[in-house]
């Protein structure tokens, strides 16, 4: 039978903000890997995964942006939203345009389906709210406090 390990006394008391469940990063990462894994079985009758979800959701909110725009929006660059693009291309959902006042610029537009889409995502945030037996309310104000965080360390990163 394996002994499970009584963490003994820390002779300095920073040490005990070494624990594995005391990191916030940490948590931050299992929550994000959960979170994504409870989306996946969300977003399949929709044919998406987590990531084109999300292209999904900014062009929702602004069609027609160009590259630049949305991998600043999204936090990605080209190398890693690109692929995602000519996916959602394929699948019907955008058209990758260059734009007619800049031929180096390439705007991404909602085609009629991919507009159509979004009909079919609107009960997933509520079904999120319910798997973290939350109201929608609670999950805004803690996503608001995460993007503070996240303007924080940014911040902080650029010092």
């Amino acid at each position: 039978m394996a002994r499970s390990k009584t963490p003994t006394p820390a002779a300095d008391p920073r040490e005990q903000w070494l624990q594995l469940d005391r990191q916030l990063c940490f948590a931050l990462y299992a929550s994000s890997l959960a979170t994504t894994k409870l989306y996946k079985p969300l977003l399949a009758p929709l044919g998406l995964t987590y990531p084109q979800y999300l292209v999904m959701l900014v062009l929702w909110e602004a069609d027609g942006l160009s590259v630049s725009q949305l991998g600043q929006r999204l936090s990605l660059d080209s190398g890693t939203l690109t692929p995602l693009l000519k996916r959602l291309e394929a699948l019907g959902h955008i058209e990758r345009r260059r734009a007619s006042d800049d031929e180096r610029r390439v705007d991404i537009v909602l085609t009629p389906a991919g507009r159509a889409l979004k009909a079919r995502a609107l009960d997933i945030p509520g079904q999120l709210a319910c798997a973290a037996a939350c109201e929608l309310d609670e999950l805004v104000s803690l996503t608001q406090r995460l993007h503070q965080l996240r303007a924080q360390f940014a911040k902080a990163s650029h010092d």
